[in-house]
């Protein structure tokens, strides 16, 4: 999810909208090119062992290609700004299959995602948000880590409609898909 803007393309997808990512010519990509994408989300030891999708025009998930390891990883989504393939544990998706069907996130069950090459979100307060509010950009976040489902536990993060995303920051608070998003060196 942020999440990030994948998750309104999942949101947008789910709704007639955009398919998964395109290549340089706008044409839809090979399941090679999918599959760099979204390995280079996550450190290569997670990624190889990885499930892969790709999201289609109508919000279904197809499998590229089975994983051993519990994470699954997503393409770049080319209709935000800036690159944003994401992969996430069990957790992680359950939250995002939440986010998805506009439902309450499993109670009990902490996820965790990889958006190593950054992410750009239309939003930090708006989960369901597809385009920046008037008079603000996209936050753009450089390379993160993202703990989903943790509830309360993001008291005391900061918050806001742009945040710093050189520093740990809630995106989504107040609601119940609040995570935070943790910013990680490469």
């Amino acid at each position: 999810m942020r999440a990030s803007f994948i998750f309104a393309l999942l949101a947008g997808a789910a709704l007639g909208g955009p398919a998964y990512a395109a290549s340089a010519d706008n044409g839809p990509i090979t399941d090679e090119q999918a599959i760099a994408s979204a390995e280079s989300a996550a450190p290569a030891s997670v990624a190889k062992e990885a499930e892969i999708v790709a999201v289609d025009a109508q919000g279904n998930m197809r499998t590229i290609r089975k994983g051993t390891n519990g994470f699954t990883c997503m393409p770049d989504v080319p209709e935000s700004p800036g690159p944003d393939p994401m992969c996430a544990d069990k957790g992680g998706m359950a939250w995002v299959d939440a986010w998805v069907a506009h439902k309450d996130p499993p109670k009990g069950m902490v996820g965790f995602g990889y958006m190593l090459a950054g992410g750009s979100d239309p939003d930090n307060l708006d989960p369901f948000a597809t385009k920046p509010p008037e008079g603000l950009q996209w936050v753009t976040t450089g390379p993160h880590v993202m703990l989903f489902n943790v509830g309360d536990l993001v008291k005391g993060y900061p918050t806001g409609k742009q945040p710093d995303t050189t520093k740990p920051y809630v995106m989504y608070p107040d609601t119940p898909y609040a995570h935070v998003m943790v910013p990680v060196k490469q």
